[in-house]
């Protein structure tokens, strides 16, 4: 038998993964960044907190 058709199989198993994983990393961020959070402290539109020392 020749092996080049499981390395080709293996890599395509492998491309697919990674792009499974990339859209779902993808939808993942993007509902964070929909989601209602409060701004850093450190952001410019930020609470500063009146921090004084």
């Amino acid at each position: 038998m020749d092996p080049t058709w499981i390395i080709s199989l293996l890599a395509l198993i492998t491309i697919l993964a990674v792009l499974v994983f990339a859209i779902v990393s993808k939808e993942r961020t993007e509902a964070e960044r929909k989601a209602d959070t409060k701004s850093s402290a450190l952001a410019k539109d930020g609470d500063s907190h009146d921090a004084k020392t």
